[in-house]
């Protein structure tokens, strides 16, 4: 058995089968405090609760060569999918940014109205996608495909939300089809069907000509494409770069273009290391200018642009998560010594900052010298996505060298 399996299963996996799920009416209680010891609230954030179901069908299916027992994992993941169905999803075929313990949509902020985020509708439906893998006979894949489908279709046309990352008027957002492109091959490897195969296609495309700048990756270009010397426009988001590139690596089959070259992926990695890595601390920046450091430019009253200025620095489970799988798969894939030299790096900082001990989680927020901090820096719950299924994705990878589904897609 391999490091990342043992923290996986003994620790990550034994600390949330224990805490998370509802037992009374299915889904996962997320809202933690940061060291994981206080409940906070039983509100079901539906961002959440599609990516719990996603990951406890990933880890029924992988649980053979795990070692364990699939039967639980499997009872989560479909009673996760049956509460975001029966409760989650509004008449108009969105979805409540949050519900109660029960299952009732209610405002995250009064006056904000039931749905609030595409990301929310992505995220169900990759949830979905991943409970269809697990049950090939049930309607799972045209639930995860129905909303994959709408949700492009309100980005393509600007008619959507996006909290907690609201997009700046006059720019493009990173996060948008990057998110299309990993749910999109999600849904295409669980149902095969074409339309989802041209989401991930129709967002590879964008990111490739209207983000991608050589090795450089623009966090929220401006939509005349004009360099107007903003923090907006000059900020980069690592972390996101770096969870984009294994996408693309497992959807490589359905891209053209760069994103589809392994050689390219490596060194878009290895720029958005060197950009977003604290050479006095360690570790990966939340935030960093383009030319590296502390995010600088014209400043407006944007909200996003706030929350880049307070957090830039945190040390957050997310980036390293990702970074920890990213390096590793590509570092090996484009037989690249300069990124395996990195995936050593990110493992040592990432290994012995983010861990909480045997049977414990990650303390998830962390200040620039890598504290504990208790904030809430994107949705106020302890994210059970990230962490696992990077660790997940690094078992497999470790076994097999490839992870199980590009086998099955094989």
């Amino acid at each position: 058995m391999t490091r990342y399996r043992n923290h996986l299963v003994d620790d990550v996996l034994r600390w949330w089968m224990a805490n998370g799920p509802d037992e009374q009416h299915g889904g996962v209680l997320t809202c933690w405090d940061n060291a994981g010891r206080r409940l906070l609230s039983h509100d079901k954030y539906t961002w959440s609760q599609g990516r719990w179901a996603w990951l406890m069908a990933e880890v029924a299916l992988a649980a053979p060569g795990l070692g364990i027992d699939a039967g639980p994992y499997a009872e989560q993941a479909r009673r996760t999918a049956v509460f975001l169905r029966d409760h989650a999803v509004l008449p108009d075929g969105t979805t409540a940014f949050v519900t109660d313990r029960a299952g009732m949509p209610h405002e995250s902020a009064p006056g904000a109205g039931l749905h609030t985020s595409v990301f929310s509708d992505l995220f169900a439906s990759l949830g979905w996608a991943g409970v269809a893998r697990l049950e090939r006979d049930g309607d799972w894949g045209a639930l995860a495909l129905r909303m994959l489908l709408d949700a492009a279709a309100r980005i393509r046309t600007g008619s959507f939300r996006s909290e907690p990352y609201p997009v700046a008027a006059g720019h493009r957002s990173f996060g948008l089809p990057m998110i299309l492109l990993g749910v999109g091959e999600q849904v295409y490897r669980a149902t095969g069907d074409p339309r989802a195969a041209a989401v991930v296609r129709a967002a590879g495309d964008e990111i490739a000509e209207y983000h991608l700048d050589g090795d450089d990756v623009a966090e929220m270009p401006r939509l005349d494409a004009a360099d107007d010397g903003s923090l907006l426009t000059r900020h980069r988001t690592p972390g996101h770069v770096l969870e984009s590139l294994w996408f693309a690596h497992h959807a490589r089959d359905l891209l053209d273009g760069p994103l589809a070259e392994t050689a390219t992926l490596g060194r878009i990695a290895v720029h958005a290391l060197r950009l977003g890595w604290d050479e006095d601390q360690g570790g990966l920046l939340r935030y960093a200018d383009r030319d590296g450091g502390v995010p600088t430019g014209t400043r407006t009253a944007d909200r996003y642009e706030q929350l880049v200025v307070d957090t830039w620095d945190t040390k957050l489970w997310w980036p390293h998560a990702e970074a920890l799988y990213t390096t590793h798969l590509l570092a090996g894939a484009a037989d690249d010594t300069d990124l395996a030299a990195w995936s050593q790096r990110v493992a040592d900082y990432t290994m012995r900052t983010f861990p909480d001990g045997p049977g414990q989680e990650w303390t998830q927020i962390r200040t620039r010298d890598g504290s504990p901090l208790d904030a809430t820096v994107a949705l106020p719950v302890k994210d059970p996505f990230h962490v696992a299924r990077a660790l997940l994705l690094l078992a497999q990878l470790e076994r097999d060298h490839l992870p199980h589904h590009l086998q099955e897609a094989r």
